[in-house]
């Protein structure tokens, strides 16, 4: 019997659970215990799969898409932090980049840096640019730090010395110094997160680490105590690691919630027949948009509540505009919504706690949601409540009850809109190529409004869009990232050295992963490197050129690599930036490797078309209201359609986990795996 497979993905308003065994699927969902995540987990972990839980302790395997470390980072909620550096380059997080986030504010704030000054030390040692020992540093000095961090009480400890990514034997140093401490802090240093050069991000990179690495290595603990040996945890990346390994490095799960839904789009896209899609991710508190092209587009240069955090993670651009976003009238007058949230508690005020005006009591009102059938009918939504709260902000505009939740979703839209268009018009990429692939439990409610405005030709809705996010958990592959900083360039491009360093990385990548008890003998290995114009201040990463054989002149094979690097260098140069010049020298800044174990995907049977009788499947109707004014929509039961079946606007597609909005004009076709096809009439 293949083993069962849960997928959890904890969002700001749900928990949702996605339970794969025997080829089926089946979900649950229920509201997020901000307080403690971990008790929504195991409520859901017992009501969704409660064959799997005995004596307390489950039988299957458990992936997790994990907000903690997210949380604790964005809310300043982390542990006490020190940074130990080389001596003379503690407020290398204070300089930073000189690059401003908003370049006319003048009363810009930056973050506070999240290792005091007052907890920053400076080791007297130094290696230079080459990896050679300058400075040694002495039994002394380290004993004095150890002192120095004891003293401080600190909860963590972040090592970042000088060009440690070439020679770590002062890292390690210290590492082994403050393991003997008497109260031991968590510790990390740079030369395993992240042996990359660029002294600044590297050192963000290692203090984010230790400073939600606490929280994390607690929480996965408690969690691992009640879901057993079983568990992994999503990495930013798309794939996933042990929970161990999620411990010691909590920076790598920064996006682990929005990347499950990246990874379960993309393969609901690619079984579909579209591989070129842009995911919309509208959860309770914001919204996240991604733009694959065929794949899954990474990057390792993203920055999470001010602060730079460089290790692999998927190309996501998040706005604050989710269903509980909260609408308000500003100083000046207009309409604005979010980015703060009602979240999980106490919700939107149709809940019945809340006194805030949201995007999903806009729904509402606007008849898009069925009072008594949200969530499969396990909750009743307060219509009056929020009427009565609505005419506040109505007054304040100036509108109607209705104008003003119109507007609202205007206003929500067009920020949704604008995500969009970041990462595809201003990338080189027209939506009019891609499909569109709405998700979250509000994302198909907006979908076909966003689509008409950026001219997205089709829309592709999941069979469970409400909780894809835990299905691309539970089905992404096993991955681990490794990366080294070589600076090569010209001559220096020879294949025996890169050969020769990229074996060494995979050496120690085995040595780690068999310590974890995964099977590297069944994983695959992926080599990439960094590459850029000579002085250039960014790379891009590209696939590292197979080796060959077919000529072994001398000589042959290292001008074959360096032109097989630069023609693929060009080519994405172009692509990314709309120009590439071929006479300018490239040189390769960092090696990468990948390890994949592909882990059994769930295979759903295509259906064959059925007799369409719209008696069967539509249940009744409601009024609606649209930009085009109010309208009768038939509602449906999704559960009761089936593969060639058609319906026009004006409708309501509902279902346990989402509403589907199909406006007027709009059609929509199920189609052999049960997702639905929208398109403009």
């Amino acid at each position: 019997m293949p083993k069962t497979v849960v997928g959890i993905d904890v969002g700001g308003t749900f928990t949702d659970i996605a339970v794969l065994e025997d080829g089926r699927l089946t979900v649950h969902k229920l509201p997020s215990t901000p307080g403690d995540p971990s008790k929504g987990i195991l409520q859901g972990v017992a009501e969704a799969c409660p064959e799997h839980v005995e004596g307390g302790v489950a039988e299957a395997d458990f992936v997790h898409g994990s907000t903690v470390a997210t949380n604790a980072l964005l809310e300043g909620k982390g542990g006490r932090t020190a940074l130990v550096t080389t001596l003379g380059f503690e407020d290398v997080l204070e300089i930073g980049r000189q690059n401003r986030a908003e370049l006319y504010n003048l009363d810009l704030e930056r973050p506070q840096p999240l290792a005091p000054w007052e907890l920053r030390f400076g080791l007297k040692e130094r290696v230079d640019h080459t990896g050679a020992i300058i400075e040694d540093l002495t039994p002394e000095a380290i004993r004095a730090l150890a002192a120095l961090v004891e003293e401080a009480k600190v909860d963590a400890v972040a090592v970042s010395l000088l060009f440690s990514f070439l020679n770590p034997a002062h890292e390690e140093a210290v590492l082994e110094a403050l393991r003997d401490l008497p109260v031991k802090p968590f510790i990390s240093i740079s030369s395993r997160v992240l042996p990359e050069f660029r002294e600044y991000e590297r050192t963000s990179t290692v203090v984010v680490n230790s400073y939600v690495g606490q929280i994390m290595a607690r929480y996965l603990g408690e969690l691992e105590n009640s879901l057993g040996q079983g568990l992994r945890i999503m990495q930013s990346s798309g794939g996933s690691i042990t929970s161990r390994l999620a411990a010691e490095q909590p920076v790598r799960t920064i996006l682990s919630g929005p990347a499950g839904g990246v990874v379960g789009a993309f393969y609901t896209g690619v079984k579909a027949g579209y591989p070129d899609i842009i995911t919309l991710d509208m959860g309770g508190t914001s919204t996240d948009v991604s733009l694959c092209p065929g794949q899954i587009k990474e990057t390792t240069g993203q920055t999470v509540g001010g602060y730079p955090i460089s290790v692999p993670m998927i190309e996501i651009h998040t706005v604050g505009a989710g269903g509980g976003s909260i609408a308000r009238v500003d100083s000046g007058g207009a309409l604005t919504v979010g980015p703060q949230s009602a979240g999980a508690d106490p919700g939107p005020a149709c809940y019945g706690k809340g006194d805030q005006i949201t995007v999903t009591d806009a729904n509402l009102i606007l008849g898009r949601l069925i009072p008594d059938q949200f969530l499969g009918g396990r909750l009743t939504l307060d219509r009056k409540r929020v009427e009565d709260l609505a005419s506040g902000v109505a007054s304040q505009i100036g509108a109607g009850i209705q104008n003003a939740a119109l507007g609202i979703i205007r206003v929500v839209n067009s920020n949704m809109e604008r995500a969009i268009r970041t990462i595809s018009l201003e990338r080189g990429y027209d939506p009019r190529e891609f499909t569109l692939v709405p998700f979250g439990g509000a994302g198909p409610m907006h979908c076909c409004e966003l689509a008409q405005e950026l001219a997205i030709p089709r829309i592709l809705v999941p069979a469970r869009p409400g909780i894809l996010s835990a299905l691309g958990v539970a089905i992404a592959d096993v991955v681990k990232d490794y990366s080294r900083t070589v600076m090569l360039r010209g001559g220096d491009v020879d294949r025996s050295r890169l050969e020769e360093e990229f074996s060494g990385m995979e050496g120690l990548a085995k040595q780690e992963l068999l310590g974890e008890g995964l099977p590297v003998d069944r994983m695959e290995v992926r080599r990439l490197v960094d590459v850029r114009y000579v002085g250039q201040s960014f790379e891009l990463t590209i696939d590292f050129p197979a080796d060959p054989r077919s000529n072994p002149r001398p000589g042959r094979s290292r001008r074959d690599l360096r032109q097989a690097i630069g023609e693929s260098f060009y080519r994405a140069h172009l692509r990314r930036f709309g120009y590439a010049d071929r006479n300018e020298p490239v040189e390769i800044v960092n090696l990468r490797l990948k390890l994949e174990l592909a882990v059994p995907k769930l295979e759903l049977m295509p259906e064959a078309p059925g007799p369409w009788d719209p008696s069967t499947a539509q249940t009744g109707e409601a009024l609606v209201v649209f930009s085009q004014g109010i309208t009768t929509a038939a509602i449906y039961q999704r559960d009761r359609l089936h593969c060639g079946h058609r319906i026009a606007g004006p409708a309501l597609i509902l279902q346990m986990d989402t509403t589907i909005v199909l406006p007027p004009e709009w059609v929509a076709e199920v189609d052999p795996l049960g997702n639905l096809l929208l398109e403009l009439g």
